[in-house]
C-alpha cells in the first residue's frame, strides 16, 4: 500500500518548525470526500502504522491528523504514540457526553488535542480543560469570531490558537497581535518582502556552482578556480570530503582532490547543503527544506518522463523554485543575477515545458490537490505508484539533510 499523503508544516512565532498536519487521500484517483471521514482516518494510521511510520515521514516531528467521532471511539488515535501524533478532532464532529469522556480518556493517556476549523459554541466550553490547541480557519473566520474565541478561551491559557490557510507575511503578521501562537499556510514560500538587493560574493559563488555542476560533463578547472576564490567555501569543502562519513584512508588536502574523490553527485549534494544553509541563515528551516524537498523530487521523477530531462537540471529547477522567498527579492530580478543554465531560468519564469510541469507537479502535491496532480501526471505519463514513492523519498532524503546542516 502507498502512503497518499502530503504534509503541510505548522510553525511557531518565531517560524521554526512545531508540527505537520497530514492530509490524507484514499489514491490519487480516489478525491477525498469521495471517501468519508472514518475510512480516511483508518487508512492513514494502517499506512503510518504498518507500512511508512509516521516518524519517516514527519521527521520525528507531532503529525497532526483528523479523527471522527467513530474512529476515536475504535481506539484508532491510540495505535499512534503520544510523541507522534496530535488527535484533531473534525469540525463536523459533534460535541457531546460520549466524545467528551472520550477526550478525557485520551488525555489522561498522554494525547494531545486539538480541534479543527473551530467555530465557537458555548458547549464546546466542556471540552477546554482537555484541548490543547484550536485550530482557526484563517478564510473563514472574521476578526469579530477570532475575538469571540479568545474570550472564550481567556480561563484556559494552556490552549494555543493556530491559524490555518495563512498564505501572506501580511496575514501572519495580523494572526500574531491577534494572539495567535501556531501558524499553518505557506506564507513562508513566498517573499516576505520585494527590494533589490545586491548578491554578496558568497551567493555569486554558489550561484556558479551551481551552474557548472547543472553541466553535463564537470569542469574541474572552472569549478575550482570559484571554490578558490571563497575562502570559506574551500574550507567547507575540504572538511566535508574528510568527513568520517566517507571513511577515507588517507586525508584529502587539495580542492581538485576533493573535486575528483567527491564525483557529480556527492558534490552536487554537498552544493546543496551548502545551499540550504548559506543563502540565507534568518529564513525558517521549513522553507529550506521545502526547497530540497522539491530538488529531489524533481531529479527521481524527470528519470521516468518519456522526453529527455537532465536530472541535474531537474534538481537545480527544483532547488530554486523558491529563490525569490528564500532571497526576499523578485523572481525575475534573481534570475539576471544568477548564472543559470537558461532552461532553468525559463522554466521558472516562463512556467512552460518539462520543467515547469514538473514544478507545478511537486506544488499540488505540497497541497494535496489530488484531482489537479492526476491531470499533471498524466500529461507527463507518469505512474501514480511512483510519483508518490518518489515524493516520499524526496521528503526524507531533505530531512537528512536538514539534520546534517544542524549537526
Amino acid at each position: 500500500m502507498y502512503f497518499y499523503a502530503a504534509r503541510q508544516p505548522i510553525l511557531d512565532k518565531e517560524k521554526n518548525l512545531f508540527a505537520y498536519e497530514l492530509l490524507f487521500r484514499d489514491s490519487i484517483d480516489n478525491v477525498f470526500p469521495d471517501i468519508d471521514g472514518d475510512e480516511a482516518t483508518s487508512k492513514m494510521v494502517e499506512a503510518s502504522k504498518f507500512n511508512l511510520g509516521i516518524s519517516e515521514f514527519t521527521g520525528n516531528k507531532p503529525a497532526f491528523i483528523n479523527f471522527t467521532l467513530e474512529t476515536i471511539e475504535q481506539g484508532y488515535p491510540e495505535m499512534l504514540t503520544t510523541d507522534e501524533v496530535v488527535v484533531e478532532i473534525l469540525e463536523t464532529v459533534k460535541p457531546g457526553k460520549k466524545l467528551l469522556s472520550l477526550c478525557k480518556d485520551l488525555v489522561e493517556k498522554g494525547y494531545t488535542l486539538a480541534l479543527d476549523d473551530y467555530i465557537h459554541q458555548p458547549v464546546w466550553g466542556h471540552f477546554y480543560p482537555y484541548i490543547k490547541i484550536i485550530k482557526v480557519d484563517w478564510k473563514d473566520t472574521s476578526i469579530e469570531q477570532i475575538k469571540e474565541i479568545k474570550t472564550a478561551i481567556v480561563k484556559h491559557p494552556h490552549i494555543q490558537l493556530l491559524a490555518e490557510k495563512v498564505e501572506t507575511y501580511e496575514e501572519y503578521n495580523q494572526a500574531i497581535e491577534l494572539g495567535f501562537e501556531l501558524f499553518q499556510g505557506f506564507f513562508f514560500a513566498k517573499p516576505e518582502m520585494v527590494k533589490t538587493k545586491s548578491l554578496s560574493p558568497s551567493q555569486i559563488a554558489m550561484a556558479e556552482l551551481l551552474y557548472e555542476t547543472s553541466k553535463p560533463e564537470l569542469d574541474l578547472t572552472s569549478i575550482t578556480s570559484v571554490f578558490e576564490r571563497d575562502v570559506s567555501l574551500s574550507y567547507k569543502l575540504l572538511r566535508y570530503a574528510n568527513s568520517p562519513i566517507f571513511k577515507r584512508r588517507s586525508e584529502i588536502s587539495t580542492i581538485k582532490q576533493a573535486l575528483v574523490i567527491l564525483g557529480s553527485g556527492e558534490l552536487k549534494r554537498f552544493l546543496g547543503l551548502m545551499f540550504a544553509t548559506n543563502v540565507n541563515p534568518d529564513k525558517p528551516s521549513e522553507l529550506i527544506n521545502a526547497a530540497m524537498t522539491r530538488a529531489k523530487f524533481c531529479e527521481l521523477v524527470a528519470q521516468d518522463i518519456k522526453a529527455p530531462v537532465d536530472t541535474s537540471i531537474a534538481f537545480l529547477t527544483g532547488l530554486l523554485s523558491l529563490i525569490d522567498a528564500i532571497l526576499d527579492e523578485s523572481l525575475e530580478s534573481i534570475l539576471e543575477k544568477l548564472p543559470l543554465a537558461q532552461e532553468i531560468k525559463d522554466a521558472l519564469t516562463t512556467k512552460k515545458g518539462v520543467l515547469a510541469a514538473l514544478i507545478t507537479l511537486v506544488k499540488l502535491i505540497e497541497h494535496a490537490n489530488w484531482d489537479k496532480t492526476a491531470t499533471v501526471m498524466e500529461k507527463l505519463g507518469l505512474s501514480k505508484e511512483k510519483v508518490v514513492k518518489d515524493y516520499n523519498e524526496a521528503i526524507a532524503w531533505a530531512d537528512e539533510q536538514s539534520q546534517l546542516t544542524q549537526d
